[in-house]
């Protein structure tokens, strides 16, 4: 591997696991310490302001990442067309992060909603609480489960990313090759 491959793969790793790791910790541990704050009307709030101050280093995660990705897929465009299975797995790659932007991206949309009502009573960072107005206590019951899909999307794509590592050893390309060759022989 090249030392710019090197460098792209690394940007790409590094961008995938600070996302995949801040919504997990977000979701245990910021979620988790804010519903221990003795005053009901902080946990909403305390989830919210953690969340916001998480979301610039999210959003360069993401970048960072998408960048390597979009490098990785150009300089392995070759091995797309013509590896059998790279090019399935490069899909269902870009499918996942797809999903998981647009599940960070209504997660950001809910946290916002939330943190905008201010100090409110709440159960939790996610739970509402009897006396949490309706809106807020929506978007919180929406929150509580985007929360984990975040982490289930990026994990799913550092298992699909460890896959396309695995096709890129010479013995797979091989295999790879010679399996497309004949299927398009028989075609």
């Amino acid at each position: 591997m090249s030392e710019r491959n090197t460098i792209v793969r690394s940007m790409h790793d590094l961008g995938l696991a600070a996302w995949f790791g801040g919504s997990l910790m977000g979701a245990v541990g910021l979620n988790g310490a804010a519903n221990e704050a003795k005053d009901s009307t902080e946990r909403a709030h305390l989830a919210s302001v953690g969340w916001a101050k998480w979301a610039p280093v999210n959003a360069a995660a993401i970048g960072v990442h998408v960048v390597g990705a979009a490098a990785l897929l150009n300089a392995n465009i070759g091995r797309v067309r013509n590896q059998k299975g790279v090019r399935t797995s490069s899909i269902v790659k870009t499918a996942l992060t797809v999903a998981a932007m647009g599940s960070t991206a209504y997660s950001g949309k809910l946290g916002r909603d939330i943190g905008a009502a201010g100090h409110v009573e709440a159960s939790g960072g996610t739970v509402p609480h009897e006396r949490t107005p309706d809106k807020v206590s929506k978007a919180m019951q929406q929150e509580r489960i985007v929360q984990w899909v975040n982490p289930a999307l990026t994990g799913a794509l550092i298992i699909v990313s460890a896959l396309q590592g695995e096709q890129q050893r010479p013995l797979s390309i091989a295999r790879g090759l010679v399996s497309a060759a004949r299927a398009s022989l028989t075609d």
